[in-house]
């Protein structure tokens, strides 16, 4: 009767530790929808954000002799940052 027992409290443990994981998951499902919307939050400020930015750039003078030397260097990041995202 010795083994029964024993694989009585071993089942018995397997459920306690099937409950505690399906707990943690559900935890760590939640996390990952408030990550998830965060994120998506994130990325929708910094479009609007880039879109800002690309309004400020294009309001810069187009002659180069008006234009602040930096111009240049924030068109080309400008380029450079569209073809990343």
């Amino acid at each position: 009767m010795s083994r029964l027992d024993d694989l009585a409290e071993r089942i018995e443990r397997l459920v306690l530790r099937h409950e505690e994981l399906k707990r943690t998951n559900a935890l760590l499902e939640q996390q990952l929808g408030s990550v998830s919307n965060e994120r998506d939050s994130l990325r929708s400020r910094l479009a609007a954000a880039r879109a800002r930015i690309d309004a400020l750039l294009d309001r810069l003078p187009a002659e180069r002799s008006a234009a602040p030397a930096v111009a240049p260097a924030l068109l080309q990041a400008r380029s450079t940052d569209r073809d990343a995202a």
